[in-house]
């Protein structure tokens, strides 16, 4: 158990109507731990400047702050300092991605059903030839995805977990897959839901591109990344024009930066990126095993007293590919209210609604569902209040 985290967090001291908090909401944004808050305070407060453009001493500063949050970055990932290029987020990551693709990239594109909008509606919007895996009862199974997998196809992008189920995919064992069937296709990781608990190593996975967000693992808002291969990363054009991005400019032609300068236009969130490296150092601080096997465990325990309620519906799988969520709805309740009633009697917090997948709701023939998830600061015995409150709603309202 990693109890000995929760004082690194002041939120958690926090009352909510007369109760202990309870943050059970974690896959949409984590708590923040002191240390990640004091790095960007620090930086606010003595190094402020914008980066790469001035030769005083704050510039300096920050600009020295800001490469070595990259290098942080390179190292939690294994990639090279030049494949790292900060966005605002998983959002902006894959968007950017999809509009620079897009003006050159021909073929299938395959993604899934599984995916939140985020990782959907770019390739749906950007893309001509776009094939969907519908994932029965929202699990995957890898044996019908390969099947869409082909000479044709030219990107897939998938999820790590999907922020619904909770289902964890191999992707290892899919990428080694998929690169048999067609070892030219592009291959795209959203990491979202699971860089926060997992070791992602990009080398390892053999994977093209990863995109993950600061906030879900213990950084700030606002900021994100994009990983790229370093050889289609060089012959991608940019999306975003503008400052820094630039090499030479004139009436007659516009040459582009270096990477992964080339991507970066306009000043960059330098704030978030000192407090996303902050966020990693702590996290390396854990031991990346004790996360995984401590939010295992409690993902375990959870999914065994939630599956013990009779009037409970929890959706996708129930094995050890589950991890770190769980989307579930009482029956014949609302999960707006069954949110509100446990915020106002006990202090949980949870989020309800359709999660930014609805084409996965569509297909779980759901409209929204309420969903718990954990993280390094939750306690089985949390679990226990939260297993005590669904009674009391059932008992209120089902």
């Amino acid at each position: 158990m990693l109890l000995k985290v929760r004082s690194d967090f002041d939120s958690l001291s926090k009352k909510v109507n007369g109760k202990d908090l309870i943050y059970f909401d974690s896959a949409a944004t984590t708590l923040k731990p002191n240390r990640v808050v004091e790095a960007i305070e620090d930086y606010y407060k003595n190094h402020n400047s914008n980066v790469h453009r001035s030769p005083h001493t704050l510039a300096g500063e920050a600009t020295t702050m800001y490469e070595d949050a990259r290098d942080a970055v390179a190292n939690f990932i294994n990639a090279k300092r030049e494949e790292v290029i900060f966005t605002k987020g998983t959002t902006e990551s894959l968007n950017s991605l999809a509009y620079s693709l897009s003006k050159d990239l021909n073929g299938e594109v395959l993604i899934s059903t599984l995916e939140h909008h985020a990782n959907f509606v770019p390739w749906q919007q950007l893309f001509d030839n776009v094939i969907y895996y519908d994932a029965e009862n929202g699990v995957f199974n890898e044996e019908k995805y390969l099947k869409l997998v082909n000479k044709n196809t030219s990107l897939i992008s998938i999820t790590g977990q999907s922020n619904v189920t909770g289902q964890e995919i191999n992707i290892k064992n899919l990428v080694l897959k998929i690169r048999k069937i067609n070892k030219d296709v592009i291959i795209v990781l959203d990491g979202a839901q699971l860089i926060p608990h997992s070791k992602i190593d990009v080398k390892e996975l053999d994977i093209d591109f990863l995109a993950f967000s600061g906030h879900k693992m213990l950084g700030p808002m606002g900021i994100g990344v994009l990983y790229g291969k370093k050889y289609i990363l060089e012959k991608m054009k940019p999306f975003l024009y503008g400052g820094e991005m630039i090499d030479q400019v004139s009436i007659e032609k516009t040459t582009f930066n270096v990477l992964p300068y080339k991507f970066e236009a306009g000043t960059p969130n330098v704030g978030g990126a000192i407090g996303l490296a902050e966020a990693i150092k702590y996290l390396e601080s854990l031991n990346v095993n004790e996360v995984y096997s401590h939010i295992k465990e409690l993902t375990s325990y959870a999914i065994k007293k939630l599956s013990e309620l009779d009037f409970l519906d929890v959706y996708g799988t129930k094995d050890t590919n589950h991890n770190s969520l769980i989307s579930f709805n009482v029956k014949n309740v609302h999960p707006h209210d069954v949110a509100n009633l446990l915020n106002d009697l006990y202090g949980i917090a949870i989020r309800s609604g359709h999660h930014c997948a609805q084409p996965l709701m569509k297909n779980l023939n759901v409209h929204s569902t309420c969903r718990a998830s954990f993280y390094i600061y939750n306690t089985l015995e949390e679990i226990d209040v939260l297993i005590e409150g669904l009674k009391k709603v059932n008992k209120i309202l089902g």
